[in-house]
């Protein structure tokens, strides 16, 4: 087992030729990469007969397929009427998630919504529960992956992500670093910080659940006040981290087999292509 890696969506280069997300496991494979993570940020508006067919086509070029549901989901957001949504969103993206085969779906953590950041968790580990329990009750399989966020007010740091995924064995992280980067301001960047990150998940999930995460990957601007700010490009001048290279390295020599999701602005395949490639020099 080694790691994957594939685009966030479909990428400029993509779009320029293509107009359906049907020729794009082919295209992606044809590009030299693993994976694809359909893209629902803005709501869940693909239809049964489509999902199949991007299934089709993936299990067809070896792509193997994950989606991220709509960012509108907050886990901490006790309110009935918002709860409800919530609920929604996920079962919404488990069912097209399962049209298509795909295996994770990506979700939002939440906001803090001023409480403290121990009030929200307790609130959004309360709503997993739920939502865990209503996606079992609907026979849905699916592996939520709960993602670290990007903006400092937002729930979903690495200890936050990690605390929610002990709610169930079924739950993986996804970790993305560019967000963490972004909401430590830059600190989370580097060697020493990602075996640190590492070692943590290893820690609270076990070697076995740790070395199979869920990953986001990209550049990012970020605001001294606020974190994340914009996804940027490898190709983008101005010393956006976070680095690729150092955590490449230390996948590697794990043997770790993580996901990783390239989300650069427009770039995404290309960049995840050269992600690939770096790993694979690092390999032993």
């Amino acid at each position: 087992m080694s790691a994957e890696f594939g685009p966030a969506g479909n990428c400029d280069s993509f779009s320029k030729v293509h107009k359906s997300s049907l020729a794009a496991p082919k295209w992606i494979a044809d590009f030299g990469l693993d994976c694809y993570e359909y893209q629902c940020g803005k709501g869940v508006h693909v239809g049964e007969d489509t999902a199949r067919k991007v299934g089709e086509n993936a299990q067809a070029a070896g792509i193997v397929l994950s989606l991220h549901a709509p960012y509108f989901i907050n886990l901490a957001n006790p309110d009935p009427d918002s709860f409800k949504k919530t609920i929604g969103y996920i079962t919404g993206a488990c069912q097209a998630a399962g049209w298509m085969g795909a295996r994770r779906v990506v979700i939002h953590s939440g906001a803090l919504m001023k409480r403290s950041r121990r009030e929200a968790l307790d609130i959004a580990k309360k709503s997993l529960r739920e939502v865990v329990a209503v996606c079992d009750g609907r026979g849905f399989p699916q592996t939520l992956c709960p993602e670290t966020m990007g903006k400092i007010n937002q729930l979903g740091d690495l200890d936050e992500v990690l605390e929610l995924c002990t709610l169930d064995e079924r739950l993986v992280p996804c970790i993305d670093f560019g967000h963490l980067y972004a909401r430590s301001l830059g600190a989370d960047d580097g060697q020493e910080a990602f075996s640190r990150m590492l070692d943590r998940m290893e820690e609270v999930l076990g070697a076995e659940r740790a070395s199979g995460f869920h990953s986001h990957f990209s550049h990012i601007e970020f605001t001294p006040g606020g974190g994340e700010k914009c996804h940027r490009t490898f190709e983008d001048d101005g010393g956006y981290g976070p680095h690729w290279a150092p955590l490449a390295a230390e996948i590697a020599r794990r043997g770790w087999s993580p996901t990783f999701i390239c989300e650069s602005a427009g770039t995404q395949a290309e960049d995840a292509l050269t992600m690939k490639k770096i790993y694979q020099e690092c390999l032993p």
